[in-house]
Order: structure tokens, then C-alpha cells, then sequence
């Protein structure tokens, strides 16, 4: 009889302690599912963003050009001008999402930055200025992507891939 209730009690014991370890991996196989769901909705957000300022950046030079009577192109100012201001609009949403992704502020305050440095292309006095406008932006760009990359390579949490089973 006691051989039967310390088997019991094994086997009550055996399964409480199978129980508990099944329950952690299983939490931590949902936070490592979780964070890497965020990790790739991120990596998203920011190179749609970075894509949108490099359409943006391109739609502020030709426009700058042809206001300056340096380029002749298909579309006139009007046109140049509306297609600028939804590359704009494009960008802006691009960030919304990314700040809406991120608790990096200073993530947040560089993709500000290299937004409004982009702006800067169209109020470039001369050519000179227009250079070292547009070269900053294409730099500001770059550097929001070192920036990001970075931020999408450190850890969210328990980023440990579960333990097969």
C-alpha cells in the first residue's frame, strides 16, 4: 500500500512539475512569437519610411529645378507642386506609424528631423545652396537608417527562440 501511494504521489508530483515547465515555454514561445511579430511590423515601418523621404527628397529637387529653369520636366509647377505635397502627406504617415511602433524617442525625434531636413530642398536660394540642401537630406536619410537598423537589432524582450520540444 505505501509503495502504491508514494507512486501516486510521484506521479501527482511528476505531472505538476511537467505541467509548470510547459506553461513557461509556452510563454516564452508567445513572447519570442510576439516580439518578433513587433521586430518585423517595425523593419516595415521604418523602410517604408525611408523609401517615402527618398520619393519626397526626389520630388523636391525636380520641382526646385524647374521652378529655377534648370530642368525642363512632363509635368508643370502646379503638378510637380500637388505631387510633392502628397509625397509629403505619404512620409507623414510613414512616421505616424512608425512613432506609433517605436518608444525610441530618439528614434521618433531623428525621423522628425530628416523629415523636416528634407523640406529643406525646396527653399535653397541657389544652386549652391540647393547642393548642400539635398546632400544633407540624402545624409539625414542614411543616418535615420543607420539609427534604425540599430534599434531593430537590439532586443525587445526574451528574444531567446524557444526550446523545441
Amino acid at each position: 500500500m505505501g509503495a502504491s501511494i508514494i507512486a501516486v504521489v510521484g506521479t501527482l508530483l511528476g505531472s505538476g512539475v511537467t505541467y509548470t515547465f510547459q506553461q513557461r515555454a509556452a510563454r516564452r514561445n508567445e513572447r519570442f512569437t510576439r516580439d518578433e511579430k513587433l521586430r518585423q511590423e517595425r523593419l516595415d515601418a521604418y523602410s517604408s519610411f525611408a523609401g517615402k523621404l527618398v520619393d519626397y527628397r526626389r520630388s523636391l529637387m525636380e520641382r526646385w529645378l524647374q521652378q529655377h529653369g534648370e530642368m525642363v520636366f512632363e509635368n508643370d509647377e502646379p503638378a510637380l507642386r500637388k505631387h510633392s505635397y502628397e509625397l509629403r502627406t505619404a512620409a507623414e504617415e510613414a512616421l505616424f506609424r512608425l512613432q506609433m511602433l517605436t518608444d525610441d524617442e530618439q528614434l521618433v525625434r531623428r525621423s522628425q528631423e530628416v523629415l523636416d531636413c528634407v523640406g529643406e530642398i525646396f527653399k535653397a536660394t541657389d544652386r549652391a545652396d540647393w547642393d548642400v540642401k539635398r546632400t544633407a537630406a540624402k545624409e539625414a536619410i542614411h543616418g535615420f537608417v543607420a539609427v534604425a537598423k540599430h534599434t531593430l537589432a537590439e532586443p525587445l524582450g526574451n528574444t531567446e527562440p524557444p526550446v523545441p520540444r
